[in-house]
């Protein structure tokens, strides 16, 4: 697959950082005087209030480590640096993010490595996109530094864990990125100077070369996870790797006008194609019996297609979309609509995959097709490649197209070309595999082939399959 994209982390790779905790109790009296400003005291002095900040933010890396979650700078400084303190939530919120930009850029020493204009503007040179995907929880920060290094105008895509709400190594952020550099992962190539956030983040996310530059800053955490294709010590290095990457496409391929184009990419509906809920509903039955509620009371169904609906083209939030599920069966208690919420929360990892999915998916990415997912969904990237992981096929995607996260749904053509888009190929190219009457016509009415597995009745398709694998043996991709 050509290189179309590259990838910077942005701390300890574009730019190096470091601290001491003499700089950090200076820079404090900084947080202070914001805190003041806004109506705040806390009554401490800058010794006691860097103690604080200094333990909250332990505290919130400790747990992100863990969940991949980036929370908002609001509720950073309320749960975790000022929790037990009787602050003003209403005063707090609005300076949260300026005292989190504050820490950011003044609590750590910065400095860009002096061979990055140089290296930037040759990779531009190339033709290929550029951006950026950094763990930050500030929204100013890496705009603040991009633009005094001078060097904010080389970046197609400024990805940032405080505005997409996932940590690396959370690879949904990473198909987040290749998405909007309209790029398939396996185009793409990341370098960054965490093993266990970039390099392993870019692997699960399937991109096709990952680089370790190397960074002496000791976070205090363990670093490993993964093997890096490559590791260098001078940023200057990364152009042989590219044109090496890129030399192996230049050979031109002899191509007969008379011959159709040849199946390059497979896109994929997800539910009830990759995998299916064998106990759909079957816990919310539970927890709703448990209340003395019967299901079969309601008319669930119909009024659940309506909530999907918002949900699908993200209209309403995942946390909305549950709790409006749990009050449709009367439920008004704010501890039992918690529970109900936790209860489908659970229930969403509840997917077995059919017969033959992982090992089709991977037989066919090992022949060079380009995978992609085109889904309608109320669940997040982040849940459905938690579930290929456990699958051991979440590398293989070269795009994820949401309904979700793009605003709109299949049959509109607008999400079937999406993902043609990203990967770079004609609709003569590209085949659709699906369930529904609906997902089918809409991805014939754009001019994809289809083929039809676990389908409705009266579905119409160019091929029919009984059992995945028999995927391989369509023959669009035998005369490949």
């Amino acid at each position: 697959m050509s290189l179309k994209a590259v990838f910077f982390d942005m701390g300890g790779t574009i730019d190096r950082y470091g601290f001491t905790p003499e700089m950090r109790r200076e820079k404090t009296q900084g947080i202070n005087e914001r805190l003041l400003s806004a109506g705040i005291d806390l009554g401490l002095d800058n010794e006691e209030l860097y103690q604080i900040v200094s333990t909250g933010l332990k505290n919130y890396h400790q747990w992100s480590l863990i969940s991949m979650e980036e929370l908002p700078s609001q509720r950073v400084w309320a749960d975790y640096i000022l929790a037990g303190f009787p602050v003003d939530q209403s005063r707090l919120s609005p300076i949260s993010e300026d005292m989190m930009c504050y820490i950011e850029t003044q609590l750590y020493h910065r400095e860009m490595r002096p061979e990055i204009p140089e290296v930037l503007t040759a990779i531009h040179k190339m033709g290929l996109k550029i951006g950026i995907i950094s763990n930050v929880n500030s929204r100013g920060q890496v705009p603040q530094n991009l633009s005094e290094y001078n060097i904010e105008h080389f970046f197609d895509a400024v990805i940032l864990s405080s505005e997409y709400g996932r940590r690396k190594p959370d690879p949904s952020i990473f198909h987040h990125a290749a998405r909007l550099a309209k790029a398939p992962t396996s185009a793409c190539l990341h370098v960054g100077d965490r093993i266990s956030r970039d390099i392993l983040g870019a692997q699960k996310a399937g991109f096709g070369c990952t680089v370790q530059i190397q960074h002496d800053f000791n976070q205090g955490e363990e670093d490993k996870g993964a093997e890096p294709d490559y590791v260098i010590d001078d940023m200057r290095e990364i152009l042989s790797i590219i044109e090496k990457k890129m030399e192996k496409n230049r050979k031109p391929k002899s191509v007969d006008e008379a011959q159709p184009p040849a199946v390059r990419a497979i896109l994929f509906d997800a539910g009830d194609i990759l995998y299916h809920r064998p106990n759909r509903n079957v816990q919310l039955i539970k927890f709703l019996e448990e209340q003395g509620i019967n299901f079969n009371d309601f008319n669930y169904e119909e009024e659940n297609k309506l909530l999907k609906e918002k949900s699908f083209r993200g209209q309403i939030t995942r946390d909305e979309y549950l709790e409006t599920k749990i009050r449709f069966f009367g439920i008004t208690d704010p501890i039992l609509i918690e529970h109900g919420k936790e209860v489908l929360g659970e229930a969403k990892d509840d997917v077995d995959f059919y017969e033959g999915v992982p090992q089709t998916l991977i037989t066919l990415k090992e022949k060079g097709y380009l995978l992609g997912i085109v889904t309608d969904t109320a669940n997040t990237v982040h849940a459905k490649l938690q579930w290929f992981e456990r699958g051991g096929f979440n590398h293989v995607w070269d795009s994820i197209i949401s309904s979700k996260e793009i605003g709109c749904r299949k049959p509109e053509p607008e999400i079937y070309l999406a993902s043609l888009e990203q990967l770079g190929v004609s609709v003569e190219e590209a085949i659709f595999v699906g369930h529904k009457i609906s997902e089918l016509d809409g991805a014939r009415s754009v001019g994809l082939k289809t083929v039809a597995f676990n389908y409705d009745k009266g579905a119409e398709a160019d091929y029919y399959l009984e059992y995945f694998s028999d995927l391989l043996k369509v023959p669009l991709l035998l005369e490949n």
